[in-house]
């Protein structure tokens, strides 16, 4: 499965009865589509999954699927620190017509390196839907070791990474290690460039819901060869995804996309809006892509 190279992790709208802005959706997906999303990853962190009930998950990807209508591949965060709730969502996405599905490592409960990989193999084994494993022990705790990501990359289905490890070592050494059809993606947007200089394949982003076409463009310089160019993009667009990461994600996109006219809505609780101060702070810095 290609899932392509410039992924968004798609927010959720909400409406101001903190419902599932459906018509929102909508605009938002048609406009990621026109500027530089190659791939939607709905219901996963971005998209504030904590707080969607499963009734709304499924609800929504089935939303996305029929809206895309195979514009894009469609990925669905269907991943927990439950293994068999895990399962049970990832199959009833598989119905839903999901083009693949992204498992985060397991949070909360700490497994080892050997539960996780029993908890990737099960739910993997559970569907023939194309798996990307999610790494990023800043949110769970846990990492996926080298080893472990080896393992699992013999597994039929497991075909691709999210890495948001900031371990270039680590990252290196996968690239190194697993099969030439393994996919990495970068996880973290600053890390783009770097892990595309190391055989990497692209990103599953945040930062492209404002600089997708960005984003395109540096993956399309830098496997042209353009490398100076490719530089010069990710310098210009630093600032923007660090100030899209001044406060708790997503609530600094959700912001900026409302300033760009797409009415996405708020964060839901334990997330809270930008103080003023912050959306000063986003203003200033990501203002002039508004």
């Amino acid at each position: 499965m290609d899932f392509n190279q410039v992924l968004t992790a798609m927010v959720t709208p909400f409406n101001d009865q903190d419902e599932i802005n459906y018509d929102e959706t909508k605009r938002l997906i048609d406009y990621l589509i026109d500027n530089g999303t190659e791939g939607i990853v709905a219901v996963g962190t971005t998209g504030e999954s904590p707080t969607l009930s499963h009734e709304e998950k499924l609800s929504f990807l089935k939303f996305v699927v029929e809206y895309v209508n195979g514009r894009v591949p469609v990925i669905a965060g269907t991943g927990s620190n439950n293994t068999k709730q895990s399962i049970v969502l990832t199959q009833e996405a598989e119905e839903l017509g999901v083009d693949g599905i992204m498992l985060v490592t397991p949070y909360y409960n700490k497994p080892s390196q050997e539960g996780m990989y029993q908890h990737f193999k099960t739910i993997a084994e559970s569907t023939s839907l194309p798996v990307m494993l999610y790494n990023i022990p800043g949110r769970t705790v846990v990492r996926l070791e080298l080893d472990t990501v080896l393992r699992l990359a013999e597994v039929k289905n497991i075909v691709a990474i999210k890495e948001a490890t900031g371990d270039l070592d680590l990252i290196s050494q996968i690239i190194k290690e697993t099969p030439d059809d393994f996919a990495v993606y970068s996880g973290d947007d600053n890390l783009l460039l770097p892990i595309l200089s190391l055989g990497g394949t692209g990103i599953v982003s945040v930062a492209s819901h404002i600089v997708g076409n960005e984003m395109n463009d540096m993956v399309q310089s830098f496997k042209s060869g353009e490398h100076a160019q490719a530089t010069k993009i990710q310098q210009e667009i630093a600032p923007v995804i660090k100030a899209l990461f001044s406060a708790p994600n997503p609530t600094a996109v959700k912001y900026a996309l409302s300033k760009k006219g797409l009415n996405v809505g708020h964060v839901r609780l334990p997330l809270i809006a930008l103080t003023e101060a912050e959306m000063t702070h986003v203003d200033d810095v990501v203002g002039r892509y508004y």
